[in-house]
């Protein structure tokens, strides 16, 4: 069964970096793009980056370009996401997950979270000022 396992998250000041590790098991994550999104405050979960299995694509949201870097490491079953200055607003979940298809070349990844169907727990990030 895939599973996947997000770590890294805590409580920073504001203005510190996180990154963050969702690690794969029972599962061949590299050829899958995968996503990160966040939620918070009971809001709906929006995509904040991804990246596609190969590494060749990537995206992030608008409020994400600068500040988040996502990366893979197919070696580790493992995709990590950077977060640099984090801000008081954003405390949240952030679960990863996994495409439901293996993207062919040239399409770069989706940000949509019904292009995804394995999830993992989320882990949490919480900024104090």
């Amino acid at each position: 069964q895939v599973q996947l396992v997000e770590s890294g998250g805590g409580s920073v000041q504001s203005g510190e970096s996180l990154r963050l590790s969702c690690a794969a098991s029972e599962f061949a994550l590299g050829h899958y793009s995968v996503a990160w999104f966040r939620q918070a405050g009971g809001k709906e979960r929006e995509a904040v980056a991804c990246i596609r299995g190969d590494g060749k694509g990537i995206r992030y949201a608008d409020e994400a370009q600068g500040r988040f870097t996502i990366s893979r490491d197919n070696n580790k079953n493992t995709v990590y996401l950077q977060i640099t200055s984090l801000k008081p607003k954003e405390p949240a979940g952030y679960p990863c997950a996994t495409d439901k298809l293996v993207l062919p070349d040239g399409v770069n990844c989706h940000m949509q979270s019904y292009d995804y169907d394995h999830w993992g727990q989320g882990t949490q990030v919480t900024v104090s000022s």
